[in-house]
């Protein structure tokens, strides 16, 4: 009796800690929005959320205070789309070889080498992006800047291929072995079997894994803030430099910019931008998965 007594409570304890774990993420989560909020309100005091939008000027550290946030947003969208133009079809390649080509001891050894970037520090990426890459691409484009878009968003696309050929990957091996078989069955071949039967199967795990990878580039901040520049444009030309919203935060949280004024708050407002970017794909991101799960149940 004694001894059952004291096992209900070790449960109840661990149940306990177990709960209080997941609502102190939840109010961590609710705090870090809750003061996010609050300043961007305070920001937008001041400044309204008409020029906010629409401005196509970024100059709130300078004398002439614009504060137009369509500058940061192209260049966080330049980069990402950079990005995803690398690591998507790679990654997603990749996937396909290791769930439907590999053999199992090629893909034990594989998958963890190709996920072993994602271990890699950004900080790291960055320099590479600065000092190997824009000095290689400047060889075949002259007219590349020192800090540009190009090579922020081609290292960018590396790192983010570990995301989408690891989550891709899982989607694909997910698949019922009776869909391959019976398409196989019917005589088609086994890239047509890849492609038209496996893939599409899978589809919601893919594009989660893309959606995913979409969320990790445009909150990434060290490789944009090394190799993009500081430089503010509303410009679509990757050979020039250009300044993200990540960027931005690095540059205004350096210590030198007084806490309280219009120009501290500017950071609020960037990031809860990026917040409620990163929250629509993930949002989307959930919505697919529901969505084609629905259609193949």
């Amino acid at each position: 009796m004694k001894s059952r007594t004291i096992q209900r409570f070790r449960e109840k304890t661990i149940e306990g800690a177990l709960l209080s774990s997941a609502l102190a993420t939840v109010l961590i989560t609710f705090g870090i929005i809750g003061v996010l909020l609050f300043e961007t309100l305070e920001f937008f005091r001041e400044v309204s959320l008409w020029e906010f939008v629409t401005s196509t000027q970024w100059t709130p550290l300078f004398q002439d205070k614009h504060f137009g946030i369509l500058p940061l947003l192209c260049g966080t969208f330049l980069t990402s789309a950079i990005a995803m133009a690398v690591a998507g079809p790679i990654g997603l390649v990749s996937a396909i070889y290791l769930s439907e080509y590999a053999s199992p001891r090629v893909r034990n050894a594989v998958k963890p080498a190709l996920e072993v970037l994602a271990a890699i520090p950004t900080v790291v990426f960055g320099y590479f992006a600065l000092l190997t890459v824009t000095p290689f691409l400047r060889k075949f484009i002259p007219e590349l800047s020192g800090f540009n878009a190009l090579s922020a968003g081609i290292v960018m696309g590396v790192m983010i291929i570990p995301i989408i050929a690891s989550l891709s990957e899982d989607a694909l091996t997910a698949v019922p072995m009776a869909l391959r078989e019976g398409s196989l069955a019917v005589g088609a071949t086994r890239l047509q079997t890849s492609l038209r039967v496996v893939l599409p199967a899978a589809l919601s795990g893919v594009g989660s894994a893309f959606i995913l990878g979409v969320s990790r580039a445009v909150g990434e901040t060290m490789v944009v803030a090394i190799a993009a520049g500081q430089q503010p444009k509303l410009t679509l030309n990757p050979l020039t430099s250009v300044e993200t919203v990540t960027a931005y935060i690095v540059q205004v949280s350096l210590g030198d910019t007084p806490y309280g004024t219009i120009e501290y708050r500017t950071i609020f407002a960037a990031g809860m931008s990026l917040f409620v970017l990163t929250f629509a794909f993930n949002i989307f991101s959930y919505w697919l998965r529901k969505k084609f799960r629905e259609e193949y149940d």
